[in-house]
């Protein structure tokens, strides 16, 4: 199981790129992935090549109207089926012993 987290963004598009990330959440969101939105950027679970498509879809949809697109991406990979994008936050909240802001 992989977790992928990642912020993508036209760079050649000025501060006002919301457009852009919502293109981006549409596909996202359409592509049956589970994933949680931040305020940074996005994390998708699954397996690598459902997370890497997801991934490569989003940079397609922009690609057609931006000419630089700037992409951060971080990733983790656990052998094994359990859903890591709740269970590692339920974790730490068991060893600090209370519900945390998420």
């Amino acid at each position: 199981m992989v977790l992928l987290e990642f912020a993508m963004n036209p760079s050649d598009r000025g501060e006002g790129v919301s457009p852009y990330v919502a293109r981006i959440l549409d596909v996202i969101d359409k592509s049956g992935v589970p994933y949680q939105l931040t305020p940074m950027g996005t994390i998708l679970e699954g397996s690598f090549d459902d997370v890497m498509k997801v991934v490569g879809d989003c940079f397609r949809a922009l690609e057609p109207d931006c000419a630089r697109i700037g992409m951060n991406l971080k990733m983790d990979y656990r052998a094994g089926t359990q859903s890591r994008l709740k269970s590692k936050i339920e974790s730490v909240e068991r060893q600090v012993g209370r519900k945390l802001r998420t």
